[in-house]
Order: C-alpha cells, then structure tokens, then sequence
C-alpha cells in the first residue's frame, strides 16, 4: 500500500485535470492523479506523474489510500452521470469527513442531490466552478467553491494558492452554502455569451458595415483593450484577427470560420433560471436565441437570397460611428454585468446562500473568461452599497451608462441602417430604457388578460387590490 502522504487527489487526467494538477504541485502541495483510460495515466506518468509532488496512477483504490486523512478529491469529470459514478465509487472507500468536490460544469440543483446524499453518510460535498480554460488551469484560474465552510477551511490553502491573484488579492473565496458555487459559475457563463454576442456585433458592424480590414479589426480591439474596456474577450479577440489562415495565409483564419456557434449548457440554464425567477435577462437570452439561429446554416442560406435589406447605407458618417462603437459597447457591458448579478442576487436570497455580490466580482477578476478592467468599478459598487439591487441603480456606473446611451443608441440605429443584426445591443438598449420607465405599457397586457381570462388586475389608485371587470359589456 502506497503511503498516504498526498494532499488532495484528482480524477480526471484531462487538460483541466493535468494542469491543475502542475499548478497545485507548483505550489508545493502533493498531488495523487486519477483516470479511468490507462493511456491516458501512462502518458501523464511518464511525462510528469512518477516522483517528488505529483504521482499518477490507474486504480482508484491506490489513489484513495495514498491520501492523507481526512481525504479530499477533486473529481474534473464531465457534468452528469459521469460525476455520479465518481461519487458511487468514492462512497464506499471513504470515511466519515472525507471530502468530494466536483470541479465540473454541473447543474446546481445536480449539486444540492448530490450534497444531502453525503451529507447522510456524514461525508462532505463542495460544487466548485472554474473558469479560465487550459492556460487558466495551468497558471491561476477563478476558483467559485460553495458548500459548507468547514469543507471550504479543509482546501482554502491549496485553492488560495493555485488561483489567480489581482493586486495580491485571490480568485477564490467560499461563496456561500449549498450549490452556491455552480450556481455563480453558471451565471459566470451567462455573462460570457451575452458579452461575447456584444463582441461580435462589434465586429459585424465594422466588417460588413464599414468594410474595415482584419488588420485594422486587430488595431482597433487592441486600442479598445488598452482603456477602460479591458478585458480577456477583447485581448483575445484582437489577437484572432492577427491570425492567418495555414492554408491560405494571405486572409485570416476567422474568415474561414463556419458562422455556427455551438453551446454546452450552462448559458441556457441560465436564461431558464432567470425566467423562474422572473429576473430580466434580454442580454444573455438573445445571445442564446442568436447561437441557435445561428445553427439553421440552409434557412439563412435561402433567406438571404429571398429577403432583401435596406439599400440607401449610413446616414451619419462612418467614422462618427466608429468613434461610438466604443461607449456602446460599454454601456452594453455593464448591462450583461448587472443582469446577471440581479439573478445572482436573487437567487441567494431564494435559496439562501448568502452570497456576497461584491466577493463575486472581486474573484471574477482575474483568471476567469468574463474578467476585464470594468469589475474593479462594480466591486466599488457593491462596497457602496451592498444591498444594491441593480448596477443601474449605483451612482457612479448608472450614471456613466447613461451619458454613453446616445452612443448606443446611434449604434442600433445603424446596425438597422444597414441592415445588419444587432439583437444583443437593442436588448441592452431596450432593458435601458424599460428599467428607466416608471410607467409600461404593460397596463393594457394586463387589461388583456383579465379580457379573456379573467385574471385580475390591481388599480394604480389602490393597489394591492384585485379587480375584474366584464370588458365585453362595457
């Protein structure tokens, strides 16, 4: 029997397994790595699993007892049955206190099972999103653990030392009980799509619109990324439009990208989240609605040729546009930020997390896909005012939002003038102007539904109350 002097074992030899696996063994903790496909194990081994802080091995049972007491493992399996096999087969060779964290995508509701079924056995459980990808795993990524802060305590000081710090600060912190974690990681990704679906209007526009070359694209995401927009989306993004295609290297690989975005899961949880609990999304919900529309490659195909768009071009200048892009895209952003953190909020007072808002966004800058410049200011915010119930409502974001609306509105002129789609900014747009209004139009949906249903309605002058009125009589 293999000594058990391992600190934390991980199932899942894969590239988010692997390395964090380095990153931990960087950090001068011990770890025991686990995977069922034996190829995988023998190639791990060899390269970097045989000796001082990390060991590979193929038997799960060996890797159980090279861990020091109480146990913990990190399972980085895919979402799903995979994660329940892993726990059916942890369960009988663990102890009471031993510890399961699931580092996976998983559904929240999968973690809160999946937490009382150990809970019973007197075992803990932690759901913990990650995000950061490959390079992020390797070198720092955001960790969002949540579950019981005993479970928290037992692995604060590997998680502390393998995430990303932003001004000695750690991308990590006990978020709150239960599925907190995968809950905040799950609007993490959320965000991402709607603020990706922002991006590539940005770049629709310019291309098609004002026919900028890739070169100049690359310029322009980099001068964007240089000021107040920073972020790992807007790097990235400059950096795609550097890339030249192998096979043809005088165009950009971009170019030769199939227009079809694939989804895993996580955003349409989101927007079906959202929706019970009856917090506004038109953001992450549009980005999700254009993803699927993008799928229908014939349709579009077809449409194209039948559906002809406007012909007269830009009424304003092309390089006024331009100029505007910019504070458009930013008002746009912080309205993805603020939807989410709205259901974040919500969500914790539902399901009683305790989920502190302003922890959110600190951990969410650095490491993480969505980090950029702008979460330094909403962590400001929510330090303001912890109560706050929408980034709108801060003095000083809801203010700037509302100097850049011109731009954002120019900009959804535009896009319509030249027909081209720009669903992600006239959704921002929209919920701008929907949460301004101290009065909608929704009265008369209302008035409608007690009409044909007999549903009731409240009157402005007594509220609280409900009424029915025989409209057909009148």
């Amino acid at each position: 029997m293999p000594e058990s002097r391992f600190d934390i074992g991980i199932i899942g030899a894969g590239t988010m397994g692997g390395n964090l696996a380095l990153n931990i063994a960087d950090h001068g903790f011990s770890v025991a790595v686990y995977d069922a496909d034996p190829d995988r194990v023998s190639e791990f081994a060899q390269k970097y699993g045989r000796s001082g802080k990390i060991m590979a091995v193929g038997l799960l049972a060996e890797m159980v007892d090279m861990l020091r007491r109480p146990r913990a493992v990190l399972a980085l399996v895919p979402a799903g049955k995979p994660v329940d096999d892993v726990i059916e087969s942890l369960i009988p060779r663990f102890e009471q206190g031993d510890l399961i964290i699931d580092g996976g995508n998983s559904h929240f509701r999968d973690t809160d099972r999946r937490a009382a079924l150990l809970a019973e056995k007197s075992m803990l459980f932690m759901g913990m999103g990650i995000s950061g990808g490959e390079s992020g795993a390797r070198h720092g990524p955001s960790l969002m653990p949540g579950g019981s802060a005993e479970a928290y305590e037992r692995i604060k000081a590997i998680l502390e030392s393998i995430a990303a710090h932003v001004n000695g600060d750690p991308c990590v912190a006990h978020l709150g009980s239960g599925s907190a974690g995968h809950y905040v990681k799950m609007v993490h990704n959320g965000i991402e799509y709607a603020l990706m679906q922002l991006i590539s209007e940005t770049y629709d526009i310019m291309r098609r619109g004002l026919k900028i070359p890739p070169n100049r694209l690359a310029d322009i995401y980099s001068e964007w990324n240089a000021g107040k927009l920073n972020s790992y989306l807007l790097e990235i993004t400059a950096q795609i439009f550097r890339f030249k295609d192998p096979q043809d290297p005088r165009h950009v690989l971009v170019d030769m990208v199939l227009d079809k975005a694939s989804q895993k899961g996580t955003g349409k949880w989101t927007s079906w989240e959202a929706m019970d609990r009856q917090v506004p999304t038109p953001n992450i919900d549009t980005a999700l609605m254009m993803r699927n529309l993008s799928d229908r490659l014939a349709e579009r195909a077809k449409a194209s040729m039948r559906l002809l768009g406007p012909g007269n071009g830009l009424k304003e200048s092309g390089d006024l546009l331009l100029r505007q892009l910019p504070d458009a895209y930013y008002a746009g952003m912080v309205m993805c930020y603020a939807q989410g953190l709205e259901l974040l909020g919500e969500a914790s007072r539902a399901y009683g997390y305790g989920l502190d808002l302003e922890v959110a966004a600190r951990i969410w800058r650095g490491g993480c896909i969505i980090r950029s410049a702008i979460l330094e200011d909403i962590r400001a915010a929510y330090g303001r005012e912890p109560g706050l119930l929408n980034l709108l409502l801060d003095e000083e974001l809801g203010i700037e939002v509302a100097k850049k609306q011109n731009a954002l509105r120019a900009v959804v002129s535009a896009a319509t003038e030249l027909g081209l789609p720009a669903p992600g900014f006239s959704a921002s747009l929209a919920y701008f102007d929907a949460y301004r209004s101290a009065l909608l139009p929704v009265n008369l949906i209302q008035a409608q539904r007690d009409y044909f249903g007999h549903h009731t309605y409240e009157r402005r002058d007594m509220p609280g109350k409900a009424f029915h009125t025989e409209w057909s009589e009148m």
